[in-house]
């Protein structure tokens, strides 16, 4: 990613918040953003995320580092003089505002002129899908449709980074998934930097162009949603991000089907990236359970017994016990044709496709 093309950088940002002791919210954390990409801080509640993005926004200050916006550090700018807008949890809509004048708010209060500001109401309210609605007060719209009106609010100032501060986690499952959807395209629309916080997984993989996994302040992971989820350098994005197994395992070295291995348990499989791994070595290796292939049992093959079988309409999931004592889980889709289903006590084979499984050294 070269110069011109990166919106936001944190170079080593840490942020320490004074008290006995003090809470080390953000440790060393860098990252670079590209103009127009979609991106998301991804972790679970306390890991940082969202102190990063109240330091890109300017509500707080690093205690060590810099951030820099497109090309320019940001110091001690304060919020209100950066080209950046946010959307939070909490909608912060004007109740006694119609919809129209809350979009407005901001075009007001830096005394744009009444025919442009008019203009970009228009434009919001069509942006997104609210063309007939700019008369109503907030508390006559669905969650959904306020916000929406946030949203539309935010993007009317035109800013060059937009951050997002967990904004779809009041709504309702279904409702939520309707405005994945609604944000991506929004984004791609405007083509303005989105940055993300979440702790939803499916959020982050649905939406993202790039994903920052985030733990205890510190970024451990950052790639496409296809190389974090088939790809994780680390056990917790393994655990973090979708089901895995892991399996411990010893290193029997270069073999014809890549790197050998023999579980801890009993049993050897072939990974075809060994991660710089030599014989001797002892390592965790995770599997996807939908990449996982059953058969019948067979002397080449891991084995193991059905333990439970848990049906769930579009696929079923096989919880197996393997010969050595280790429990994995499979997960087969349910299709006209496929296998016939297994039982508890049945005994079966386990086939590790060599590029299923991953390496993990930490």
């Amino acid at each position: 990613m070269n110069a011109s093309s990166v919106a936001v950088e944190a170079h080593s940002v840490t942020k320490i918040f004074p008290g006995k002791p003090p809470v080390h919210a953000l440790e060393d954390a860098s990252v670079a953003i590209g103009a127009g990409e979609f991106f998301t801080l991804l972790g679970p509640s306390g890991c940082g995320k969202t102190t990063l993005l109240r330091l890109i926004a300017g509500f707080e200050q690093p205690s060590a580092g810099e951030l820099i916006l497109y090309g320019k550090t940001l110091g001690h700018l304060p919020p209100f003089r950066r080209p950046i807008n946010t959307v939070f949890q909490s909608y912060a809509l004007f109740p006694h505002l119609s919809v129209s004048r809350n979009i407005a708010f901001g075009l007001e209060m830096r005394k744009a002129p009444r025919a442009e500001i008019s203009g970009r109401v228009e434009e919001m309210l069509a942006l997104v899908q609210l063309e007939k609605l700019g008369d109503r007060r907030p508390s006559q719209l669905s969650g959904g449709q306020q916000q929406r009106v946030a949203l539309a609010r935010a993007l009317a100032n035109h800013p060059k980074v937009l951050l997002l501060d967990e904004p779809l986690s009041a709504l309702d499952l279904k409702l939520r998934k309707e405005m994945q959807l609604e944000l991506k395209r929004l984004q791609l629309e405007t083509g303005i930097t989105f940055i993300f916080v979440t702790h939803d997984q499916e959020e982050a993989l649905t939406m993202s162009d790039r994903i920052a996994v985030m733990r205890d302040g510190r970024i451990l992971q950052i790639g496409t949603p296809t190389q974090i989820y088939e790809r994780p350098e680390d056990r917790f994005v393994a655990d973090f991000i979708g089901d895995s197994n892991f399996l411990d395992a010893e290193c029997r070295g270069v073999n014809g089907d890549g790197v050998g291995f023999v579980l801890a348990g009993g049993g050897e499989l072939s990974v075809a990236d060994g991660h710089g791994c030599t014989a001797g070595d002892r390592v965790t290796l995770a599997v996807r359970p939908e990449r996982i292939d059953l058969d019948i049992p067979d002397a080449s093959r891991v084995t193991g017994k059905v333990e439970n079988v848990v049906y769930f309409g579009t696929d079923t999931t096989y919880h197996v016990m393997l010969s050595g004592g280790t429990r994995v889980q499979v997960r087969v889709q349910n299709r006209t044709g496929s296998r016939p289903k297994l039982n508890p006590g049945d005994a079966v084979g386990i086939a590790f496709p060599p590029d299923a499984v991953q390496v993990l050294r930490r």
